[in-house]
């Protein structure tokens, strides 16, 4: 197992740095979070094992699960949809939170933390119906509105885009993201840095990463065959 995984992360990295380069950017300004959504603990070790430091999970329970082995040896990152009554579970685990789309939530986090979390704002750049995140319209007002929250710092915006080979409308969406980041960034926030962007999946993060992602979410590439 360890030697597929081990490739398949070759494989990836390798991509990586073909779209880094292509962008002119360095992948050394590229975070690849391993998804380990689908995986077993083992899988998840293997990851850590073949030089992957973050880690990304969608569940409560898987990453309570996994982070219950694991410890303190990697760097997790929650990506999913997180209902509010849940966040006390989350203290002492996470790193970085990349959904946050509601001052509902934003407001329990910063009961239960005692010190700044990295936040992505989930933003809904496609507009579908089926995706959570915030109107692109309203990211600025709402980002602005937490800055009454010590123990929230906006790191950056996070998107999912739509499931489609439509490379010019993915592109679209990406890059829709990269400015309205830029616009948040330039009004320099103490609360809101604003610098990253999540984005970019196993079927489309190539060309997030030409649109300028810092974070790219990858599963099934890394775990194929396995």
């Amino acid at each position: 197992m360890i030697n597929t995984i081990q490739d398949n992360v070759a494989s990836v990295q390798t991509r990586i740095h073909h779209a880094a380069e292509r962008a002119g950017r360095s992948i050394e300004d590229v975070t690849l979070i391993a998804v380990t959504k689908y995986t077993t603990v083992d899988v998840a070790k293997a990851l850590l094992q073949s030089d992957l430091a973050d880690l990304g999970e969608n569940r409560l329970e898987g990453l309570q699960e996994k982070s219950a082995v694991i410890g303190n040896g990697a760097k997790w990152h929650f990506i999913g949809s997180l209902q509010s009554r849940k966040v006390a579970s989350l203290v002492g685990i996470i790193d970085m939170l990349h959904s946050l789309d509601r001052a509902s939530l934003a407001k329990e986090i910063n009961k239960r933390w005692e010190s700044p979390l990295p936040c992505f704002v989930q933003v809904n750049v496609s507009g579908e119906q089926s995706k959570q995140g915030i109107d692109p319209d309203n990211v600025t007002s709402f980002i602005q509105e937490l800055a009454v929250y010590e123990n929230i710092q906006i790191v950056g915006l996070m998107t999912m885009a739509p499931l489609t080979k439509d490379e010019n409308h993915l592109r679209h969406c990406f890059r829709s993201l990269r400015q309205l980041r830029d616009e948040v960034a330039k009004k320099a926030w103490s609360h809101a840095p604003c610098s990253y962007l999540s984005m970019g999946m196993s079927n489309d993060f190539e060309i997030a990463i030409e649109e300028g992602a810092t974070h790219v979410r990858i599963g099934s590439l890394l775990t194929e065959g396995v």
